[in-house]
C-alpha cells in the first residue's frame, strides 16, 4: 500500500513477538518442553535478560526484568505476564514510521540504523493498551531473525520426531476497554494502512461483545479486535480486562498444517485445552461435509470446524494457565477457509465460560 504524502506503510509480517515475563527461566522451560520451541539466541543488559524461541516461522522473544529501570517491571506489576510487544517488519522502517506517526501514532522509539547482523533499522509507535509495535527492516529475502543486540545460539536445538508443527502466527486477538472499539479499528487504519475484513456479534448466555477483524495489506497480520456490550451481563471480556487492568492480548493463535496431530503432540507435553460438548460433534453434519472417521477424530481431540464457500478451518484454544487467568493460545488449521468461522468464534467464547464458571453443558 502506498500513501502519496508519506511514502510506503507495508507491513510484510509479524517478525517476532515479546512476553515479559517474571521468570524466563519458567517460560522458557513451557515453551522448549510442551510447545516444542528452541532456543535461537540471546540478549540482556544491565536492566533485562532475554531468550529468542523459534518454531517454523514463529519468534517469540521472552523478556525478564532485573531492575525497576526496565519497562518489564512496571508491565508486569500491572499485567502479569504478558505480549508486549507486536514486532512488524518492513520493507522501510522510516517511511513506515513517518506514515504511522502522520497518522497519529505514539512515538515510542525514533527510527535508529544498526550495524552488524541483525535488524538493519528499527523504530517503535505504540499499539493498544500498553503493547507496542517494534518495526523492523531487514535485508531483502532474509528469514526469521533476532531483535537488535541478540546473540545467535550456538547450536539450536534439533527437531525432535514428535515436532508440533506449528509454523507462524495466525492472528492476535486483543481485548479492549467498552466504547474503544471503533477507535482502535481506526486508529490502525490510520496508522498502519490496515483494513476491517470481518465483523461479528457474538452472544454467550446473556454476554455479548462486539468483534472486528483487522488486517495489514500483505494480509499477513491479522489482529481480532474485542469489545464488551456494557448493555447486556458482564462477563469474560470484563473478566479479562479486571484482571489485566486495561487493554491487551487475550490469545494467540499458531497455524498448524494438522491441528489433530498438533494436539495430540501437545497433549502428551503437558498442554492443557478445552473442552468441547458432545452435542457439538453430534449436530456437526447439519453444516459441515466431513467423514463420518474426520468427525471423531475431531471430537477426540475437542478440535472444532467451520467451512465456507472457500474451504475448512480447524482450531482449537488452550486453557489459560496464567495465574490472572487472561491470556491463552490457539492452534489453528486452514483448509482453504480465509475468515474465522462464525460458529466457531461463539463456540470458543462459550468453552471459555464453561471453565470459567466451572458449568458442563451447554451455555442457556
Amino acid at each position: 500500500m502506498l500513501d502519496s504524502q508519506t511514502g510506503s506503510r507495508e507491513i510484510a509480517s509479524i517478525d517476532y513477538l515479546e512476553f515479559y515475563v517474571d521468570d524466563l527461566d519458567q517460560a522458557a522451560f513451557t515453551w522448549v518442553d510442551q510447545y516444542g520451541f528452541t532456543v535461537a539466541g540471546s540478549g540482556g543488559s544491565a536492566d533485562h535478560r532475554s531468550l529468542a524461541l523459534r518454531q517454523g516461522d514463529i519468534t517469540l522473544v521472552l523478556t525478564e526484568p532485573t531492575s525497576d529501570h526496565h519497562p518489564a517491571s512496571a508491565y508486569l506489576l500491572e499485567h502479569g505476564d504478558g505480549v508486549a510487544d507486536i514486532a512488524l517488519r518492513t520493507t522501510d522502517v522510516e517511511a513506515t514510521f513517518r506514515a504511522a506517526v502522520a497518522g497519529g501514532a505514539e512515538v515510542v522509539r525514533r527510527p535508529v540504523r544498526h550495524g552488524g547482523p541483525g535488524p538493519s533499522v528499527t523504530a517503535a509507535i505504540g499499539g493498544f493498551g500498553d503493547v507496542v509495535h517494534t518495526l523492523v527492516e531487514r535485508p531483502a529475502g532474509a528469514g526469521p531473525g533476532l531483535p537488535v543486540g541478540f546473540r545467535a545460539a550456538l547450536k539450536t536445538g534439533e527437531t525432535r520426531p514428535d515436532a508440533a508443527a506449528l509454523q507462524q502466527v495466525d492472528h492476535i486477538a486483543v481485548c479492549l476497554t467498552a466504547g474503544s472499539l471503533l477507535p482502535t479499528v481506526d486508529h490502525y487504519r490510520r496508522i498502519l494502512g490496515f483494513r476491517d475484513i470481518f465483523k461479528e456479534r457474538i452472544s454467550v448466555g446473556a454476554q455479548v461483545m462486539e468483534s472486528t477483524v483487522v488486517q495489514s495489506g500483505s494480509g499477513a497480520v491479522t489482529l481480532t479486535l474485542i469489545e464488551p456490550d456494557e448493555s447486556a451481563q458482564p462477563g469474560q471480556i470484563d473478566e479479562f480486562l479486571k484482571s489485566h487492568q486495561g487493554a491487551g492480548v487475550q490469545h494467540v493463535a499458531f497455524s498448524s498444517p494438522d491441528v489433530v496431530r498438533t494436539v495430540r503432540v501437545l497433549g502428551r507435553r503437558g498442554v492443557p485445552f478445552l473442552t468441547t460438548p458432545p452435542a457439538y460433534y453430534d449436530l456437526l453434519g447439519e453444516r459441515v461435509h466431513l467423514p463420518d472417521a474426520k468427525v471423531e477424530s475431531l471430537r477426540a481431540t475437542n478440535v472444532l470446524v467451520d467451512e465456507n464457500a472457500e474451504g475448512q478451518l480447524f482450531q482449537i484454544f488452550t486453557a489459560s494457565t496464567h495465574p490472572r487467568h487472561t491470556i491463552f493460545f490457539e492452534i489453528i488449521e486452514r483448509q482453504g477457509a480465509g475468515t474465522f468461522g462464525s460458529a466457531n468464534i461463539k463456540a470458543l467464547y462459550e468453552a471459555v465460560e464453561r471453565e470459567r464458571t466451572g458449568q458442563r453443558g451447554p451455555l442457556r
